[in-house]
This record gives structure tokens, sequence and C-alpha cells, in this order.
């Protein structure tokens, strides 16, 4: 039998929820919680090993109940217009799409909120899919992380993550809870930072 991994997903937790579990679950201060975050969203440090400014017995701490796991990359797909288009694998063997898209001085990402949809708009190819299940908070701000530490690490890229649409596979207020929350960390300064307006959900 294969053991199951209790640690809590850091991405699962906006900023208020990583501030009560530095509390209560490691008893720690509060404002690690913010340190944290800017290894995570600043840095794209996922080892805690690498986040020098917390102390040794913290970061055991870390590594006993906690892991950073954004979404695995199963494919991505470049386009000589500067769209980038990444396949990410999900448990169960199932699989979501983000897409990046530069237009004039902006680089929207395209995000997903449900594995497939429930709701077969005739306009929609997802709908015909049928639904799946919900992200969590982790699936859908890892897509934004995948992305940003991508177009990070391109040299000369020709445009940077401004903005992020929820037009991706799934009604997004149908997964409302965690939904919320990867939007607040995509708004958050310790998170990516986007301004209010540059974050638009999109519903049917």
């Amino acid at each position: 039998m294969t053991e199951v991994d209790t640690r809590t997903n850091l991405l699962d937790l906006d900023r208020t929820g990583l501030e009560h579990f530095f509390a209560d679950t490691l008893g720690e201060k509060r404002f690690r919680a913010q340190q944290v975050m800017k290894w995570m969203y600043h840095r794209h440090v996922t080892d805690f090993g690498q986040m020098t400014d917390l102390g040794k017995e913290l970061r055991g701490k870390l590594e006993q109940h906690a892991v950073v796991l954004p979404p695995n990359t199963m494919f991505e797909k470049p386009s000589t217009d500067g769209t980038h288009k990444w396949l990410l694998g999900m448990d169960g063997g199932n699989a979501i799409e983000s897409v990046f898209i530069p237009d004039k001085g902006r680089g929207t990402l395209c995000v997903s909120s449900q594995v497939g949809c429930g709701l077969n708009c005739t306009f929609c190819s997802t709908g015909t899919q049928g639904f799946n299940r919900n992200l969590s908070t982790a699936e859908i701000i890892g897509q934004v992380w995948v992305a940003a530490k991508h177009l990070g690490n391109v040299p000369h890229h020709q445009r940077k993550l401004t903005n992020v649409v929820m037009m991706g596979m799934g009604e997004p207020l149908l997964n409302f809870d965690n939904v919320v929350r990867a939007m607040s960390l995509m708004r958050d300064d310790n998170g990516f930072g986007l301004a209010n307006k540059r974050v638009t959900l999109s519903t049917a």
C-alpha cells in the first residue's frame, strides 16, 4: 500500500491561512508566513532548505509538516507569436490546460478552475467532456506559479505575466472558496502582486 503524504501543501493557503498554519500548527510567529510566501511566489523556491532567512529548526518543522507542490507539467507548447500552453497533470490521471497570451504590452494567463465542466454550454468544448472535480487552491494558483516561473526564466522574453483571467476549464463560481483563495494570492503583494483590475473572473 502506498503511504499517503499528510503534509500540508502551502500553495493551498492564502496569507491568512498561512499565518494560522505557522501559529497553530508550527507554534511560530505569524510574520514567518510572509517570509515563506516571498520564497514561494517571488523566487519560486519549493525546497525549504533553500529558504536561508529561516532558522534550521523552523526549516525542519516545515519539512516535517508541509510541502510546496505545484502541478506537474506534462507537456508545454510555445508558439511563434509568444503564446504558450501548458498541460498540467492532476491526481487520478486528470489534466488541465493553462494558456499564456501576449498582446500589446500585457501578458494574460488563462487559468482553469475545474477538471471538466458540468454546464455543457454549446459554445465551449470543455462541457462536452463532462465534470470530474473542482481544483484545489494549490492547483489553481499553481498554474500561475508554473507560468510565472517559466516567464521569469526565459531570457529576453517578449512579455511578462501582467493579467490573469479565470476563463479556462470549468465554471469558477461553482468552485467559489478555492477560487477566492487563489485570486487573493494573485493580488497579494507577497504573492504575485497583481492589481485588482488585472485579475478577472469570467462566469457563464
